[in-house]
């Protein structure tokens, strides 16, 4: 959903009301909550999280987007919706403690 991508969040909440997938992803496998939070778009993230968007849906999800861009009031917001953070980011090959 581009819409949600491009911070608008009426026209987000319009296209769900008529029945929008809020997990349906785009030609390249990414989320439409995964995109709201990476450009930080809070009215967005509200909207598709109300529609019932699943915070762990797509690589990366939108869990993993908050993580990795460092955007904590956003990942509060879909910790609220009670998705576990504490696998938000996957496990990395080899031993820990070396980059």
């Amino acid at each position: 959903m581009l819409a949600a991508y491009s911070g608008h969040p009426a026209l987000v909440t319009g296209l769900l009301a008529r029945g929008a997938d809020p997990d349906r992803a785009n030609d390249t496998g990414q989320m439409p909550l995964a995109g709201a939070v990476f450009k930080g778009e809070d009215a967005v993230v509200r909207a598709l999280l109300a529609a019932g968007a699943d915070p762990r849906a797509g690589t990366p999800s939108a869990i993993h987007t908050a993580r990795i861009f460092k955007k904590a009031d956003l990942l509060a917001l879909l910790g609220a919706t009670g998705a576990d953070l504490r696998d938000a980011l996957p496990a990395m090959p080899g031993p820990p403690g070396r980059a």
